[in-house]
């Protein structure tokens, strides 16, 4: 009975000789159960792309110190600020050209050369001997990694729709496992996604010698190379997916800045609101987080996207965040044991819940639109949210610097006023999330 049903579905779609996208297709339709293999890959592609990103914020604030830029102590945190920016504004610059780019000749290529940056750039980065040229690395570290758009896309096409809520929590988490392991260079992916028909090639069927296909009226054209089209609707009037990106790009000012203050503000002295926390210290809240987010990332998050679904998840997530971050000026009061329980703990829920918040928009951005699309959509995201992640680390650094200037200040002196700022950021992006702002696509369409 159960290959009935697939030779029915094989026989309702028509497959391409040669065509990557059709293989794909028709392996998703064979496919049974999680591909843990596929699943791994798209884990450590992204992982490799996460470590230049994060990986330099434990230590950034001693890398500084170090470089001899600052004058004085309280001004590390606002050069710590520029370096962390210049990543994400060579990335703002870059990111739809890379998502073009693996529309039209593939996702693989643009991967591969993403992950060769990574080694290059970062290895420079490593050597570099003053401010100037740790800059520079950076922004060029940025420009030419544009891996992150087309592996979104490329996990949400090599799935199944059951298991694509945990392809993209496999990305969200990769990023937050990039803080705290070693150097890794992402695997291969055998297969492009992309659907290449050439004109005079006709439907074929590969399972079990079918050899007939029953074309769909769907209301869509193809193109030349046998592209399936939507009739010219553009990406920036697809309002499912702009409302989505803005959101993204509101929490992915949060949570830059948020990674960037966290590691400055335990490693600051306390006469400044900090904790003297070592780079050793702090590595060590980090990996517990990370290895905490794995396990909830992995095995809890598909089970509460199915019985809440990314909006609601989104929501709640953003609305816990506000008293959480509220909290840790007086968590700094604390000390020894107590100090470092009570420090893990809101670090791992702190993470899970931006983490959870990343990973729903994800989801709904890629539904958002057609495969043909992906490449181009998440390179219009990757750009935006890169724009605003860029300004997370320099104002975050800014802020924490001035905030630690004004010890005595009537209005939420030191660092009170870092984390009340955050919260006036994660509350505008929950309240976003609400009808009419965000819209999603299966909603929509039903109102048009």
């Amino acid at each position: 009975m159960a290959n009935d049903e697939l030779q029915e579905k094989l026989l309702k779609k028509p497959y391409y000789e040669n065509c990557p996208g059709c293989m794909v297709d028709e392996m998703k339709e064979r496919q049974r159960g999680l591909p843990i293999t596929k699943l791994l890959a798209i884990w450590t592609v992204v992982l490799s792309a996460a470590l230049p990103i994060s990986s330099l914020f434990p230590f950034l604030y001693f890398m500084i110190r170090d470089l001899h830029i600052a004058k004085r102590e309280e001004d590390i945190n606002f050069y710590a600020g520029y370096v962390g920016a210049s990543y994400m504004l060579g990335r703002t610059l870059t990111s739809m050209f890379w998502g073009v780019v693996a529309d039209r000749y593939g996702r693989k290529p643009v991967i591969f050369i993403g992950i060769i940056t990574v080694v290059v750039f970062n290895t420079i980065f490593g050597l570099s001997v003053n401010y100037w040229m740790a800059i520079c690395t950076r922004f060029l570290l940025g420009a030419l990694n544009g891996l992150l758009g087309p592996v979104k896309a490329y996990a949400s096409e090599i799935f199944r729709h059951e298991y694509q809520a945990v392809a993209l929590s496999s990305i969200s988490t990769s990023w937050a496992i990039g803080l705290i392991i070693g150097p890794a260079l992402g695997g291969f992916l055998a297969q492009e996604t992309l659907h290449m028909h050439p004109s005079n090639c006709s439907p074929t069927e590969s399972y079990d010698a079918l050899e007939t296909a029953l074309p769909k009226d769907n209301g869509k054209t193809e193109t030349k190379d046998g592209r399936e089209t939507d009739s010219g609707i553009s990406l920036l009037k697809n309002w499912p997916l702009m409302s989505s990106i803005i959101v993204y790009c509101i929490f992915s000012l949060h949570d830059m800045a948020y990674s960037e203050i966290f590691p400055l503000w335990t490693e600051s002295p306390r006469k400044f609101g900090g904790l003297s926390y070592s780079t050793q210290s702090v590595g060590e809240i980090l990996t517990i987080t990370g290895c905490g987010l794995l396990v909830f990332q992995l095995f809890l998050y598909p089970f509460v996207e199915k019985m809440l679904g990314p909006i609601k998840i989104a929501r709640i997530s953003g609305v816990l965040s506000i008293p959480l971050l509220t909290s840790y000026p007086y968590i700094a009061m604390l000390s020894g044991v107590a100090l470092s329980v009570v420090l893990n703990c809101a670090s791992l829920l702190k993470n899970v819940l931006s983490t959870s918040i990343i990973t729903g928009l994800f989801i709904l951005q890629n539904n958002a639109v057609e495969q043909h699309q992906r490449g181009a959509a998440n390179g219009i995201a990757m750009t935006a949210m890169s724009l605003f992640k860029a300004v997370g680390p320099a104002a975050g650094g800014a802020v924490l610097s001035w905030a630690q200037k004004r010890q005595h200040a009537a209005f939420f002196p030191g660092v009170q006023l870092v984390f009340f700022i955050l919260n006036v950021i994660e509350a505008i992006g929950v309240l976003m999330t609400f009808k009419p702002f965000l819209a999603d696509r299966s909603q929509y369409e039903s109102l048009n």
